[in-house]
């Protein structure tokens, strides 16, 4: 019964062996958790050493890519047939590609990332104005065009190929042009494979930031300890969340618990702004944009030669940030590929590439500078010792209010943080499914149940691990992002390829083989809104939430 199940509804060599290699790296950390970390420790000194070249190489060639194919002619073609429009209006798009393609770590690092660039600088003395503007700037840098640039080639490649080629929406489908037919054979299931670790990997590291932040809050106003067994108890928890709304379905769960989240940042946002100088916060806003693209070329290929510090404080930050950006592209390039039906590609890179960076750079803004301004005029404030986790509390804490807005503003922080938990939790099973199912953008629920709790458990081991081996939980989740975004950053070469053949064989009228074939039906029916991949569920079976999203 069970061979018949997974033959039907998965992809068996690509969810057998993730599931089992995946239970088997969480069976490892329970029982050995320091072999984990000294492993993961060697592996990653090897790849900072050895390629940092090729992230810093890799993560701006993507964004010169898609900012070439977005001016190009190829615009105006659309994911989906010609006459296709978009299934979301901008507003729930918006909300659901940022919430999980940013999540927890905005939050988590707005505060402490500038705070900790300008008392140390990768180079030059901290504590000083030029430092303060470098420490916006390399900000900027970590969170504004790359990220979103590399989630947009593995996004825009699957949704060009799912959607207007009729092919799975798994990312081995963007191999076609390349490999042809081998993509239903093990190169494209190795690939499938990747990405599913990518994404684990990813939102694990997502994860565990948000369980230490929520776990830093109750301490800051109730004074429960934040232990790594409350760490862990808190990801456990939250992760309930994030199954309630991955089994209502896109529409009545990640799209609504989305748009709340972004609702609910925006007052914590809006709190901070007009309580902190706003006319200096946007005279600060206007410089740090100005700042940032003036010193874009050279940021983006600085490696720091024979400067070993700073080459230490690049693998800490910069080389943390590509790899963790590119173990999260399969998780958010799949899912922004998901909710972009119907968009040209124009319209999906500038929506999905200056929309979330201008509004990470308004947030980064009121919540950096506002810091760095009570540092600049006293250098003894708290902020200055505060770890990664409680920095935001303590900005909260020194905002000219009285202690009970102090307190409502930190219980909003903490339903933020613990949103965007959901919000990266329940978007990631949904992808994860679709990676191992064989590419059905409609999986079965308890398909989706089963990865919305392992992702849980993962993180929970991460940061485990990180206690056991007496490094700080955070230094797991780095190294865990690096190793996995290594092997998936070539693949997202080959996807730049595929897809630039692709178009080429578009404009030329050279199309894939038009058989028909399951996957062509499953985007046809997807079109129509009437999903026939689903059709085997049954009334009894299918999740809530399930029905149609296309907006007829």
């Amino acid at each position: 019964m069970m061979q018949r199940y997974l033959k039907k509804h998965t992809n068996p060599p690509v969810f057998v062996v993730s599931a089992i290699v995946i239970v088997g790296f969480v069976l490892w950390g329970v029982i050995a958790p320091g072999n984990v970390a000294a492993v993961a420790s060697s592996v990653n000194t090897f790849i900072t050493t050895n390629f940092e070249w090729l992230y810093i190489i890799a993560a701006t060639f993507f964004l010169v890519f898609v900012i070439a194919l977005m001016v190009s002619r190829y615009g105006n073609v659309r994911l989906g047939p010609s006459d296709s429009r978009p299934e979301y209006g901008n507003l729930a798009w918006f909300a659901m590609l940022f919430t999980a393609g940013m999540g927890i770590g905005l939050v988590y690092f707005a505060v402490s990332e500038p705070v900790a660039h300008f008392l140390e600088p990768p180079v030059g003395p901290g504590g000083t104005d030029a430092a303060a503007s470098n420490a916006m700037n390399l900000t900027f840098f970590h969170w504004g065009l790359h990220p979103w640039a590399i989630y947009i080639v593995l996004g825009l490649s699957l949704g060009y190929f799912t959607f207007r080629r009729g092919l799975p929406l798994r990312p081995d489908a963007a191999f076609y042009p390349l490999i042809g037919d081998r993509i239903y054979g093990w190169l494209g299931h190795l690939v499938d494979i990747l990405a599913v670790f990518g994404t684990l990997f990813g939102l694990a590291t997502s994860l565990g930031l948000g369980g230490q932040q929520v776990g830093a809050g109750l301490e800051t106003l109730f004074g429960i300890p934040n232990s790594g067994t409350l760490q862990v108890v808190l990801i456990l928890a939250i992760t309930a969340v994030a199954v309630v709304s991955v089994m209502l379905g896109i529409d009545k769960g990640i799209r609504n618990l989305s748009l709340i989240n972004l609702w609910l940042a925006l007052v914590l946002m809006l709190f901070v702004f007009f309580l902190a100088s706003s006319r200096d916060l946007l005279n600060a806003l206007a410089a740090n944009v100005g700042f940032y693209l003036q010193n874009l070329p050279l940021t983006s290929f600085e490696t720091y030669p024979g400067d070993s510090a700073a080459q230490e404080w690049q693998s800490s930050w910069t080389l943390f940030y590509w790899g963790w950006w590119i173990s999260w592209s399969p998780f958010v390039g799949m899912f922004i590929a998901r909710i972009s039906y119907g968009r040209t590609i124009r319209q999906f890179i500038a929506g999905a590439l200056f929309a979330p960076v201008g509004a990470s750079m308004v947030w980064l803004t009121v919540f950096g500078n506002s810091s760095l301004n009570l540092l600049v005029s006293d250098p003894t404030n708290p902020l200055a010792t505060a770890s990664s986790e409680t920095a935001m509390f303590f900005l909260l804490d020194q905002l000219p209010v009285p202690g009970v807005l102090t307190t409502l503003s930190s219980v909003l922080a903490i339903i933020v943080v613990v949103l965007f938990f959901a919000t990266s939790s329940d978007s990631g099973s949904l992808v994860v499914d679709i990676l191992t199912n064989g590419g059905d953008p409609h999986p079965r629920w308890q398909q989706r149940l089963f990865w919305a709790v392992l992702e849980g458990v993962v993180a929970a081991v991460l940061l485990v691990v990180g206690v056991v081996s007496g490094e700080d939980a955070l230094s797991a989740l780095q190294t865990a992002s690096i190793l996995a975004g290594l092997p998936f950053c070539i693949v997202l070469f080959a996807m730049c390829a595929g897809l630039v053949r692709g178009l080429a064989a578009e404009r030329m009228a050279l199309m894939i083989p038009r058989e028909p074939s399951p996957a062509e039906l499953m985007r046809e029916s997807y079109r129509l809104g009437k999903g026939d991949a689903r059709a085997d569920n049954g009334p009894d079976e299918q999740a809530p939430g399930d029905e149609g999203t296309r907006q007829e």
